[in-house]
C-alpha cells in the first residue's frame, strides 16, 4: 500500500515533466501556440464571416425574413440561443443552410494556408517532389459549377433536400479537408451560429435609406482573407 502511494504522488511530477518535453507531440509550447493560433485567426476568420453574413442578408431580405421565422418559431424572441438547438429534435435546418451559404459565398480563406507535400506525388499529369509547397485553392471547390447548381449566387437551397431538410455537400469546405484542417472548426461553426442567431433574433438589418439592396456591392477586398467591402448598415429592434 505505502509503495502504491508513492508512485501515486509521483504522477503529477511525470505527467509535468512529460508535457515539458518538446520531443513529444503534446507539449506545454504546442498547447500555448495553438490556444494562440484558435484566438488569433478564429476571431478574424468569424468575425469576417459575420460581416458577409449580415451584408447578404441586407443584400436579399427575403432570405433574412425567412430566416428569422424560423428563429421565431423554435427558439422565440425571448430565450436566448444555446448550443443546443443546433442539434436538438426541432432543428433550424434554414438558419444552418444559410449559414452554410455564407460560408460558401464569403469564401473568407480562398487560398487556405500553406502545406507541403509529404510524399512525391502525380496529379493531373504533373509530378510533385516530396516537399513542394503547396497552395490548394479552395475558390476552385466552393464555385465549382459541376458542384453547386448556381456557384455565383447566394443560394441557400444548395444546403436543402426537396422537404426542405438540410444536407451535407461534399464540396464544402471552407475549413479546408484532411490532417490539415482547421483546428478550429468546432469552434467557428458553433460561434456563427450562436452570435448570428442571436443577432437575427433581435435585430432586422437594413441599409442606409439611400442605398437599396441591388446597390450593395458584394465584390471582396482581397487579402489573407476575403474581406466585404466596408459598408454601413441599420439595426432596427425586430
Amino acid at each position: 500500500m505505502d509503495h502504491l502511494g508513492k508512485e501515486l504522488s509521483l504522477m503529477p511530477f511525470i505527467v509535468l515533466q512529460e508535457s515539458r518535453n518538446s520531443n513529444k507531440y503534446f507539449h506545454e509550447d504546442n498547447m500555448a501556440i495553438t490556444s494562440g493560433n484558435l484566438f488569433a485567426a478564429g476571431t478574424e476568420t468569424t468575425s469576417t464571416t459575420l460581416r458577409w453574413g449580415l451584408l447578404l442578408m441586407m443584400k436579399y431580405p427575403h432570405i433574412q425574413d425567412k430566416v428569422q421565422e424560423e428563429i421565431e418559431s423554435v427558439i422565440g424572441r425571448e430565450r436566448p440561443p444555446q448550443a443546443e438547438d443546433r442539434k436538438s429534435c426541432k432543428p433550424l435546418p434554414y438558419m444552418d443552410a444559410v449559414l452554410h451559404e455564407i460560408q460558401r459565398v464569403g469564401n473568407v480563406v480562398p487560398m487556405n494556408l500553406l502545406h507541403e507535400t509529404t510524399g512525391d506525388t502525380t496529379f493531373r499529369g504533373y509530378r510533385i517532389p516530396k516537399g513542394t509547397p503547396v497552395i490548394p485553392l479552395l475558390s476552385s471547390v466552393l464555385s465549382d459549377k459541376t458542384q453547386w447548381e448556381t456557384p455565383h449566387q447566394f443560394n441557400p437551397n444548395h444546403f436543402l433536400d426537396a422537404q426542405g431538410k438540410f444536407v451535407k455537400r461534399d464540396a464544402f469546405m471552407p475549413f479546408s479537408a484532411g490532417r490539415r484542417v482547421c483546428l478550429g472548426e468546432t469552434l467557428a461553426k458553433m460561434e456563427l451560429f450562436l452570435f448570428f442567431t442571436m443577432l437575427l433574433q433581435k435585430f432586422h438589418f437594413r441599409p442606409p435609406q439611400e442605398v437599396s439592396p441591388e446597390q450593395l456591392d458584394l465584390t471582396p477586398t482581397p487579402g489573407i482573407t476575403s474581406s466585404p467591402q466596408p459598408f454601413q448598415l441599420c439595426a432596427l429592434s425586430h
